[in-house]
């Protein structure tokens, strides 16, 4: 498990375990927040498609499927 600070989640840089459709290196580009500073939802896009998905942004604390960084 990784450990994440919410408040640094924006601009972070993931790389998937097992790519899909040569996807494999995302940036997280939208989070947002509630009052109390808690993710209300999170936006990864993938570098080479720019394709945009919606992700819980606790799946990216499993490392069987998330890799801090792009490796």
């Amino acid at each position: 498990m990784h450990k994440i600070n919410p408040a640094k989640l924006r601009n972070s840089k993931w790389t998937a375990v097992t790519p899909l459709n040569r996807e494999k290196h995302f940036l997280v580009t939208e989070v947002e927040y509630d009052e109390e500073g808690a993710v209300l939802s999170c936006v990864l896009e993938a570098v080479l498609s720019r394709n945009e998905y919606p992700i819980d942004w606790q799946e990216l604390k499993d490392a069987d499927k998330w890799l801090q960084g792009w490796k």
